[in-house]
């Protein structure tokens, strides 16, 4: 199925709905919910997926594993996706919380052969045995560290969803405190409470994270001089040793 709407077909009496969908440039999927869990490919661009606790970045050719029922909001940044829609009852497995996985050749052909299924398409056979196959190599993926958390209070995850907007090497636990109405050590322990990481750690991965959706249009120097690395060496050593690929990876032009 191809850019057709979850609601004119969740009543259907299949475990695994796939339905393909191709977005504008910039297109924000405002804060929704599914009844069902929904494993999202994108086939093409990245994804940044927000949640109450974190905030998921989905670079090109991976997807995102989003348990039924959960509050999301997602930024399409030149992305066709893959979606399967699935009933919770057929995925006793899935995570509690969204999960970055990678999407090898074999599932990825598999999703692209799924988005061609008729709505109703067939449980016996070609189809139906290609839906069953799609879970069990989804339920063989391995998590990818493209995230972080938000932490529960509000003064603090507003802080980190304003630097998530807008990253900034200059920032320090002093300037965070401060706007907390705290001393640092106090900020830093509370912080670290909520989140499970020093402000400073955090910050850093939130830097690297902000980088997977500008290497779409710019190069590896260029965007770590736009992040306040002091070189692209430095930058890429940072990316490399936190998710384990370099950003040329993902950087514009490649290939």
């Amino acid at each position: 199925m191809k850019n057709i709407p979850l609601d004119d077909v969740d009543h259907l009496d299949r475990a695994v709905l796939p339905i393909g969908t191709d977005y504008p440039a910039g297109r924000v999927l405002d804060w929704h919910a599914h009844r069902r869990a929904q494993f999202l490919y994108g086939a093409t661009g990245v994804m940044v997926v927000d949640t109450a606790d974190g905030t998921w970045t989905v670079p090109p050719e991976r997807a995102v594993l989003i348990p039924a029922a959960t509050p999301h909001r997602v930024r399409m940044l030149g992305v066709s996706t893959r979606s399967l829609y699935v009933e919770p009852g057929a995925v006793p497995w899935w995570p509690a919380r969204c999960t970055v996985v990678d999407v090898p050749p074999l599932l990825r052909e598999l999703l692209l052969a799924a988005v061609e299924f008729p709505a109703d398409y067939g449980l016996s056979g070609r189809e139906g045995a290609i839906a069953t196959l799609l879970l069990h190599e989804i339920a063989a993926r391995s998590p990818l560290p493209f995230h972080v958390g938000i932490p529960s209070s509000g003064d603090l995850a507003a802080l980190c969803r304003e630097y998530l907007a807008a990253p900034d090497a200059a920032v320090t636990n002093t300037d965070w405190a401060a706007r907390t109405a705290l001393s640092e050590r106090a900020f830093t322990r509370r912080f670290r409470a909520e989140t499970g990481e020093s402000p400073a750690v955090w910050r850093s991965r939130a830097r690297l994270l902000a980088a997977v959706p500008l290497l779409r249009t710019a190069s590896v120097s260029a965007v770590s001089g736009r992040l306040g690395y002091s070189s692209p060496a430095a930058f890429t050593a940072a990316f490399t040793r936190t998710f384990g690929m370099p950003p040329s990876r993902f950087a514009a032009g490649r290939g």
